[in-house]
């Protein structure tokens, strides 16, 4: 929890990770170039105080991010998005057994998803069930542009993908995250695409797809998107760190967002380890759209700020927020998987 100026903000990051980028779990050069990417966006877009050494970096402790996330970071429910990249790293970068380890070490902190790979047909399907039996998935984190052998990706508009989208649908595993954002070295720009998540969120409207990185580069094709699909959120991951290095890009950002998706269908994500929840919120919550932006924009009201902070994945997630860090009136809030009209400009 967060409180500033008598405003207090249950938070949710909605977008962690921990994962294993020490050289001995690297199996090749894309590997290393992976986790050297990732850690030039988090040399790159944070304040000098919080921007750790790359050994640091590659293999943070449990202690570290439990102390990062709960202690200082004022998260009160962190949620585990794998991602396993088995062609780089010898026992994956950021499994779901991994994360779901620490799960069950810090009971009440976090909420492990899991993942899926279409490449991997029938056999996939069997372990996707052994995941949800094992950690009771709300949950699942798609890498479309991770590489299996030959292949550089796939999109979820493929028929291999429906019986996968079907099995979540019916096992219960509502929350469909996507990661739709900037290329990662060596993975291939198209492959990152958001134009699938259109069919998907068509096909399944009894699913939540959650585009993280809401699509940047490509903010505008999201927006339009999730204007006719009530079932589309957008992920805040790689878009909240330039409210440091270029807030009137970021205000550009939240406004698109705002105008376009509207308040109730976006989350807060750190995307920790790659950057520290504590200056995200304090700056978020501090942060305001500039006064000559505000006439087509609008203005971040301490609401909205909550909503975005947390209120909106505690939907998603059925997680329990205490009374007093609820709204006042909430009855305005969208309900998740498309339970009311997309938001028309």
């Amino acid at each position: 929890m967060y409180e500033k100026d008598g405003e207090k903000y249950f938070v949710v990051d909605s977008h962690v990770h921990y994962w294993d980028g020490r050289p001995e779990n690297t199996k090749n050069r894309f590997g290393e170039g992976f986790t050297a990417c990732f850690y030039d966006y988090h040399k790159n877009l944070s304040p000098e105080e919080y921007v750790w050494t790359q050994e640091k970096f590659g293999a943070y402790t449990e202690e570290n991010m439990v102390t990062d996330l709960f202690q200082d970071g004022y998260v009160d429910k962190a949620i585990f998005q794998p991602t396993y990249l088995t062609d780089f790293y010898v026992n994956g970068f950021n499994t779901t057994e991994r994360d779901g380890a620490v799960m069950e070490n810090y009971p009440g902190k976090f909420i492990t998803n899991g993942a899926w790979d279409p490449r991997d047909g029938e056999a996939g399907l069997k372990q996707l069930e052994e995941l949800h039996a094992r950690w009771n998935l709300k949950g699942v984190k798609l890498y479309t542009a991770e590489w299996r052998g030959e292949s550089r990706g796939y999109k979820l508009s493929g028929p291999e993908c429906v019986p996968y989208l079907q099995k979540c649908q019916d096992l219960g595993i509502t929350n469909i995250h996507v990661h739709k954002g900037p290329t990662i070295y060596p993975l291939n720009k198209d492959a990152f695409d958001v134009s699938d998540i259109d069919y998907a969120a068509s096909m399944f409207p009894k699913l939540n797809f959650i585009v993280e990185h809401v699509g940047l580069p490509r903010l505008e094709d999201f927006c339009w998107i999730a204007t006719q699909e009530p079932n589309v959120y957008g992920g805040l991951a790689v878009a909240m760190p330039f409210i440091h290095t270029r807030p009137r890009y970021f205000a550009q950002i939240i406004g698109e967002l705002l105008y376009w998706v509207g308040e109730d269908r976006l989350t807060f994500a750190s995307d920790y380890a790659i950057w520290h929840p504590k200056w995200l919120i304090e700056k978020f919550v501090d942060f305001q759209i500039p006064e000559d932006m505000q006439s087509e924009y609008g203005v971040l009201t301490p609401d909205i700020k909550r909503k975005i902070l947390g209120l909106n994945a505690a939907k998603l997630y059925d997680i329990e927020v205490p009374a007093e860090l609820q709204l006042k009136d909430d009855s305005s809030a969208t309900a998740p998987v498309g339970s009311s009209p997309a938001q028309v400009a």
